[in-house]
């Protein structure tokens, strides 16, 4: 080869998402929440955008429905935006020079001032932490042993467990002292804190409420808790310290031979023992309040399902009108301006028609699901229907993907309650008829079963599947026994009661 440099041409082809794409599949993405507070956002930084009053809007719908000679639309059912002007406020703000000087005049903050936006603030909460240093500060400690218990506290998890050893506490802390003593420059007159230290500490946090904090497993935990309630040597006492093994396999008949009791008093105590909390500490843990707002509505009218979008409390946007009369007199502005206006108005007609094209998807993919899934919305959740994500987007003429971002976090509020959309996408099992019940409907069925089966003699895993059989339904043993686990049901021996 002759080195040296070339060059050629070629022709490719690639695929590049512009940035508005991905906002439109952001808008996609958000729940109504989320949706809210984006475009309250937009209001704030594109002048181009108005909010369009309550009072506007049904004025603007009625001279529309008389235009057309029918009644006003649903507010539910109306669209996001509309670009008809409400007055001329020309006459109030001198809307050129608000424009020209950054939109940093007094009058404008006047203007909009009743629109402010002010963000929920949360209320402090106390966590565990807390809650455990008020009750080591009532303590008589000394200041050395209230570093310990500090220390202890910092490694405790929310679910109110030791994370770590009492040699690693120790390690920790005397490390710290070191470091203390080798910054000062002085000889170490401190002295490091001792393994019995630590254990005289454990013992402290651990008589702290909730009972049962501090524990190091779940045994411990268990029998902090019976000693708490002073059952520490009754029965189910002597299961959790002696035989927790066997406890927790329920071995019943091996445990009452051991201790020479009747196998219905050691499941008698073990029925105590499972009243006690395995985590003590998420009692006091920050549980973020999720608040849910449907972001569509099914309803039964006259014998028919009809779908809304509850976008009601969105924002209602438009173009203002005072600044498209500004926009249109180009010679006013130079390339800059006339390139930032440019943007903004482009920005704005995009927004308010992703808003419209949000909404109508949603509409398309929810009246697919309620005409497949109606046979749910008359009987119940044994008569779900498979469905998949790809079903739905063959049928509206849309991208899998994006029925995936119109589903995911969605909402909807139906006769059977407020339910996420992908609850009624799962897959199916055939039956003997030759039809397909979804695997939804199948996990009912099993829960229905466990729940009414005799106590004394459980069913298998085998016997479920033969009763679904019986009904039509081709399943395999090891189908049901994942089922089975996904719902969180026990074994038939651990599930037999004596």
């Amino acid at each position: 080869m002759r080195p040296g440099l070339s060059q050629s041409a070629s022709l490719r082809q690639e695929l590049k998402i512009n940035p508005r794409l991905y906002q439109a599949m952001d808008l996609l993405y958000m729940p109504m929440l989320d949706l809210q507070q984006h475009l309250k956002q937009e209001l704030l930084t594109n002048p181009f955008l108005e909010m369009l009053e309550p009072e506007e809007e049904e004025a603007e719908q009625e001279q529309a429905a008389e235009e057309e000679g029918e009644a006003p639309a649903d507010l539910t059912e109306s669209t996001a935006a509309t670009e008809e002007p409400t007055k001329d406020r020309n006459d109030e703000i001198d809307w050129e020079e608000i424009l020209l000087d950054g939109f940093e005049t007094g009058s404008v903050r006047e203007e909009h001032e009743e629109r402010e936006y002010y963000e929920p603030v949360t209320v402090a909460t106390r966590d565990l932490d807390d809650h455990l240093r008020d009750q080591i500060s009532l303590l008589d400690l000394t200041p050395r042993q209230r570093v310990l218990a500090e220390e202890f506290i910092g490694n405790i998890n929310e679910d109110g467990y030791l994370e770590c050893s009492l040699d690693e506490i120790v390690a920790s802390i005397n490390e710290e002292i070191v470091r203390a003593i080798d910054r000062s420059g002085r000889s170490g007159d401190v002295p490091l804190y001792q393994m019995a230290d630590a254990e005289a500490m454990l013992a402290v946090v651990q008589s702290l409420d909730p009972p049962g904090v501090g524990a190091r497993n779940l045994r411990e935990c268990l029998l902090l808790q019976l000693k708490d309630e002073r059952t520490e040597d009754t029965l189910q006492g002597r299961l959790v310290r002696d035989a927790f093994d066997e406890l927790i396999a329920h071995r019943w008949s091996e445990i009452s031979k051991r201790f020479g009791v009747t196998p219905a008093e050691v499941q008698a105590a073990a029925d105590e023992v499972a009243k006690l909390d395995p985590k003590p500490g998420l009692r006091f843990s920050l549980a973020s309040d999720a608040y849910i707002i449907p972001d569509l509505v099914v309803e039964k009218i006259d014998g028919r399902y009809h779908v809304y979008s509850n976008d009601s409390n969105l924002p209602r946007l438009r173009l203002s009108r005072a600044y498209q009369e500004i926009a249109r007199d180009k010679k006013k502005f130079d390339s800059e301006n006339k390139e930032f206006i440019s943007n903004k108005l482009n920005s704005a007609n995009w927004m308010i028609q992703a808003i419209e094209q949000r909404r109508q998807t949603m509409l398309k993919v929810m009246n697919y699901i309620v005409e497949r899934q109606r046979d749910y919305f008359e009987k119940g959740v044994q008569y779900l229907k498979p469905l998949t994500l790809r079903e739905v987007a063959e049928h509206i003429g849309m991208h899998e993907s994006t029925v995936s971002r119109v589903t995911n976090e969605k909402f909807v509020q139906t006769p059977r309650g407020v339910l996420p959309l992908k609850f009624f996408f799962s897959s199916g099992l055939s039956t003997t008829g030759g039809e397909d019940v979804s695997a939804r409907g199948i996990k009912d069925q099993i829960e229905k079963l466990v729940t009414n089966e005799d106590p004394r003699n459980p069913l298998t895993d085998q016997a479920i599947v033969n009763i679904l059989r019986d009904s039509g339904v081709n399943i395999a043993r090891r189908t049901v026994a994942k089922y089975r686990d996904q719902l969180g049901v026990l074994s038939a021996r651990m599930r037999k009661r004596v």
